[in-house]
């Protein structure tokens, strides 16, 4: 069985889905190994290592999307069987791209290798409001909010996002992340965010230790 699971690590680095599904649905009917351990010790960490590869220039978003599509596929078969495991995932993260902005690709790309490695995912889409922000994270007691924007007239409204989650009495109860193209460090740090990531890998990264150091 370990073999088979191996197999598993491989065909989500090499971005297989077809393999990926065939030997999860092997993995399932087997029995001999819970959905906690087949995500955790083979699912996250082929994750991890094609997020390394990227982060490295070894591999390109083509190469991480056929990953994350390879990993979903497999997701999905055992999302079913995690129903009330309260420790099946790392933390939860509300993520949208921010009112007045379409851009998606991104943003759903991070939410992807989120929940590859590991963590519970409340996708918002774009075009999100900071009433929808605050009201996912009241829901979903939220550990992290990760907001996106692609363009310079929309990154504004995370400042606004922060405000009504500052409101809401939440502030100290969840992490604030921020990316986008038009966003930096220095930005994320002037509007009171926790932090801010330049891609995919590095956001996972970083909702790992924000979720430690909780």
């Amino acid at each position: 069985m370990e073999n088979n699971l191996q197999t598993l690590y491989d065909a989500i680095l090499n971005g297989s889905l077809e393999k990926a599904v065939e030997v999860t649905k092997e993995a399932v009917s087997n029995g001999e190994h819970s959905p906690n351990e087949i995500i955790n010790q083979y699912m996250v960490k082929a994750m991890e290592e094609i997020g390394r590869r990227f982060e490295v220039g070894e591999v390109f978003v083509p190469n991480l999307l056929m990953s994350v599509r390879a990993m979903r596929g497999a997701l999905d078969i055992l999302k079913p069987l995690m129903c009330g495991q309260v420790d099946a995932y790392i933390g939860k993260v509300v993520i949208g791209t921010v009112k007045g902005d379409l851009h998606d690709i991104g943003k759903n790309l991070v939410a992807s290798m989120f929940e590859g490695c590991g963590f519970e995912v409340i996708n918002l889409g774009v075009d999100v409001s900071s009433d929808k922000f605050v009201n996912a994270a009241i829901e979903h007691q939220a550990d992290i909010i990760c907001m996106s924007a692609l363009l310079t007239t929309t990154m504004n409204y995370m400042k606004e996002v922060i405000v009504a989650i500052e409101k809401s009495g939440l502030r100290d109860k969840v992490k604030i992340m921020v990316g986008g193209a038009p966003v930096n460090d220095s930005f994320a740090k002037a509007i009171g965010a926790d932090a801010y990531t330049s891609n995919a890998n590095a956001a996972v990264i970083k909702a790992k230790s924000l979720i430690s150091a909780k």
